[in-house]
């Protein structure tokens, strides 16, 4: 019951951490050292994985009209969705970058970089980031204010922002697409709805391959971690529908700045708590 307990604390950090950009990664890692899981050291490499399913639900739903492309209600109309077409091309072109650098060296990444002084330094840098770039934008009109607007070249460069993500645990993968798309000049709006429709098919993409791995190693699931990933899951899920909501509806008035400043702040406290206990 305690470790069901545990997988429902994080889920509701897996919920909140994963669309604001300020690296669920991060937090997981600093939720780990005080609230540890009882589980498979394989286990838990999978349960950070696949509790991210849950949250991806809840971009499912927010935005089915959006990313659907099958007419199944009006028959006048054609039953393909072609401008929804156009937008998977443009979200599967986006996740070319990460997904090959991710099938080609998750091991190598995971064994390297999954480790507090980098996620502490990317929470940093990119708070930085975060700061400078809305203070270059400050009173600039955005050129791609609609969905529709991004051209192939523009979502391409959004997804190599997102390889910087995928390389540098802490990065924060909405983090890096957000400040990606601002540089191009594309609104908050639009480069933050983009960055949930760009997360289904690569954190789908990495929850398959984890658990096919997991399987490949002959390992099965006990009761118990079915039930601590189903927690995970559906907390993250219920968490990630308000958070979302409330994201959009703070970026329609305010910037990014304070994102930043707490990128900062939580970093240097990692550094400075995990140094001190080496």
């Amino acid at each position: 019951m305690l470790e069901i307990v545990k997988a429902l604390l994080f889920g509701i950090v897996e919920g909140i951490t994963e669309w604001l950009p300020i690296s669920s990664t991060g937090h997981m890692i600093i939720l780990d050292e005080f609230v540890r899981l009882n589980v498979r050291e394989e286990f838990w490499d999978l349960f950070l994985v696949v509790i991210q399913l849950g949250a991806i639900l809840a971009v499912v739903i927010l935005y089915w009209n959006s990313i659907f492309p099958m007419n199944l209600t009006k028959k006048e109309e054609p039953f393909w969705k072609k401008d929804i077409l156009v937008l998977w091309g443009k979200i599967l072109l986006a996740c070319v970058p990460a997904a090959v650098i991710g099938l080609a060296f998750d091991d190598l990444l995971d064994k390297y970089l999954y480790n507090f002084p980098c996620v502490a330094l990317a929470l940093i840098v990119f708070g930085i980031l975060f700061i400078i770039v809305e203070k270059k934008k400050k009173g600039q009109a955005a050129k791609i204010n609609t969905i529709a607007e991004l051209d192939y070249k523009t979502v391409l460069l959004i997804g190599v922002f997102q390889l910087i993500a995928a390389i540098f645990p802490g990065t924060s993968r909405s983090g890096a697409t957000i400040v990606g798309a601002l540089l191009l000049s594309v609104s908050r709006v639009v480069a933050a709805e983009f960055t949930f429709y760009l997360a289904i098919p690569v954190m789908c993409g990495a929850s398959l391959l984890k658990l096919v791995k997991f399987m490949t190693m002959g390992l099965s699931f006990a009761l118990g971690e079915v039930m601590i990933l189903l927690v995970g899951c559906i907390s993250a899920f219920v968490v990630s529908i308000l958070v979302i909501k409330l994201l959009m509806g703070y970026i329609k008035k305010h910037d990014f700045i304070p994102f930043g400043i707490y990128r900062i702040a939580l970093g240097i406290v990692l550094l400075i708590y995990f140094g001190l206990n080496l």
